[in-house]
C-alpha cells in the first residue's frame, strides 16, 4: 500500500481531489470538445463556457479528468480514428482529417504515442 501511494499516485480515501470542474462544468466542456471533433476550441471559449479564467478552467480540467484539455482531446481524436479505421475502407489520412488531425503523419504520430503501434498496422490486426 505504501508504495503505491508514495510512487504509483494511489490517493487514499480521505485524499479526495479538490479544486475540479463542477459536474456541469465538465459535461459542458466535453460537449463542447466533441461537437467539432475536428476543430480547435480554444482554451479561452472553453473557460468562458465555464464561467472561469483559462488558467484556473486548465487546472480544474486536469483535476478532474486526469489530463489537460489538449491531451483529452487527442485521446478522443484516437478512439474515432480506431473505430473508423475498424468499420470504414477510408484512408488512413482522410480519416485522419476526419478526426481532426492536421495530416496523415499526425495521426500517425499521435496514434502510435497512444496505442503502441501505426493506424495502418493496427488496422492491418484488426481485420485478420
Amino acid at each position: 500500500m505504501h508504495l503505491a501511494q508514495a510512487y504509483g499516485g494511489l490517493k487514499t480515501p480521505s485524499e479526495k481531489a479538490t479544486g475540479g470542474l463542477a459536474p456541469w462544468q465538465e459535461r459542458r466542456t466535453k460537449e463542447l470538445l466533441l461537437d467539432s471533433i475536428q476543430s480547435n476550441r480554444s482554451l479561452a471559449d472553453l473557460a468562458d463556457a465555464c464561467g472561469l479564467s483559462a488558467r484556473h478552467f486548465t487546472r480544474a480540467f486536469k483535476v478532474t479528468t486526469g489530463q489537460p484539455p489538449h491531451r483529452w482531446l487527442l485521446k478522443r481524436r484516437v478512439e474515432l480514428a480506431k473505430d473508423l479505421l475498424e468499420t470504414t475502407d477510408e484512408s488512413i489520412a482522410i480519416i485522419g482529417l476526419a478526426c481532426g488531425f492536421a495530416d496523415q503523419s499526425h495521426l500517425t504520430r499521435v496514434f502510435r504515442a497512444n496505442v503502441g503501434t501505426t493506424p495502418s498496422d493496427w488496422r492491418r490486426k484488426r481485420r485478420h
